[in-house]
């Protein structure tokens, strides 16, 4: 089982950038694709960008496209998220998520089987 680990969230004004990492604690982790989700007070969880097994394929949801990056570094068994131009409706809780290889472009939460705590990030305008 992949236990994942985020961090990195904060609080940053409108225009603003910041970096989230998710460490997993298996070695089994450079197997898996790895997603960032995120989801707001009120609002149903929603898919940010995935990144598969050996990074180089990505794929985004259209709300962040050409703002965030997903990048991974399995000696470190840690994958990135880095959130450029922010804006206030960035604003959610943003979590990893782990699925297996084959489902490489899941938009999907219900594909991805572990997750972690979450990391809050607040644009403020």
């Amino acid at each position: 089982q992949v236990q994942l680990v985020e961090s990195g969230g904060g609080r940053v004004q409108a225009g603003g950038s910041l970096r989230l990492s998710c460490v997993g604690t298996e070695p089994s982790f450079s197997s898996y694709v790895m997603g960032w989700f995120r989801q707001a007070p009120g609002k149903e969880r929603e898919f940010v960008g995935g990144i598969g097994w050996s990074g180089q394929g990505t794929y985004y949801a259209d709300s962040v496209k050409g703002r965030f990056t997903i990048s991974r570094d399995n000696d470190k068994n840690t994958v990135y998220l880095q959130l450029n131009n922010l804006k206030p409706e960035d604003t959610a809780v943003y979590y990893c998520a782990a699925a297996p290889s084959v489902l490489y472009g899941s938009t999907w939460s219900y594909e991805y089987d572990y997750w972690g705590q979450g990391t809050q990030v607040t644009v403020s305008s």
